[in-house]
């Protein structure tokens, strides 16, 4: 199956946490319940954004998971029901192409 015939199958999820061990428990939930087929969890972060009227910094964790286009809305309830932020980051990037090999095991590592 070439790159072509998976565009627009699969997509790159990002949400950050200021804890390590959060980032950890939404990457566990969402590969326990096969809804992701990994999540690479990427940091200390520095993060600079608004927030409460001022301009706010601090350390996150990069969660990057890897899913199905047709499971955003599941992994986003899994992710809000696990997040400890008022307003978690919740941002989704099309996986256009990728080794024939790599998106063959993602299709087949997570649920239909």
């Amino acid at each position: 199956m070439t790159g072509e015939n998976w565009m627009s199958k699969f997509v790159q999820i990002s949400t950050t946490t200021e804890k390590k061990h959060d980032a950890e428990r939404i990457s566990a939930a969402l590969v326990q319940k096969r809804l992701a087929a990994c999540v690479q969890i990427i940091g200390p972060v520095k993060s600079t954004y608004w927030w409460e009227n001022a301009v706010q910094t601090g350390e996150e964790w990069l969660c990057l998971v890897k899913t199905k286009k047709s499971l955003i809305k599941k992994v986003e309830a899994e992710v809000f029901a696990v997040h400890p932020y008022e307003v978690p980051e919740f941002v989704v990037t099309p996986v256009l192409t990728g080794s024939d090999s790599y998106l063959k095991w993602l299709g087949s590592e997570i649920q239909t």
